[in-house]
């Protein structure tokens, strides 16, 4: 696990991870649940980095019922998804809370929603500054560098407003 950059704390049986044990991957994934023979193997939860969550039945590594909620709450239906794909959750949060009075405007999910950095757009997952043409995510760590294409398509887009 050093050499990949995971952590493990949990209990050993036979110098194989064994029991209910916290996983965390590179990426700061957190596996929390069972494990057997090295595996994730029962009930256990993958905490992403985002807030967003995938509550699962494993056997041997492998997924045999879950359940995705994202990080506003809203849990993913694999079947008769009619309602907030990836590219527009705009008012969930209004179906969940209710709409606000007229003179306290939301404009995003979030509530307060982030502040973005004087100059920067925000690209989904992260800021993105055009001037050094960097994703930093939301913590303002970097993310990457935007090609050319990335960068036409995030200052085309966030300038219609969307």
């Amino acid at each position: 696990m050093e050499y990949i950059g995971s952590k493990y704390i949990g209990e050993y049986v036979d110098g194989r991870m064994e029991g209910n044990a916290e996983y965390i991957l590179p990426t700061e994934t957190r596996y929390v649940g069972e494990m057997k023979d090295g595996m994730f193997h029962g009930k256990g939860t993958l905490f992403f980095p985002s807030g967003s969550r995938y509550d699962a039945v494993w056997e041997k590594g492998l997924v045999v019922e879950g359940t995705y909620t994202f990080e506003d709450g809203l849990k993913y239906e694999s079947k008769h998804w009619h309602y907030c794909d990836s590219y527009d959750r705009r008012f969930y949060t209004e179906i969940c809370h209710g709409l606000k009075p007229a003179v306290i405007s939301q404009l995003t999910n979030l509530d307060p929603p982030r502040k973005i950095p004087k100059g920067c757009y925000d690209c989904g997952d992260g800021f993105y500054n055009p001037i050094t043409r960097v994703v930093k995510d939301y913590k303002n760590r970097f993310l990457r560098n935007a090609d050319d294409d990335e960068h036409e398509w995030i200052v085309r887009t966030c300038r219609k407003g969307w």
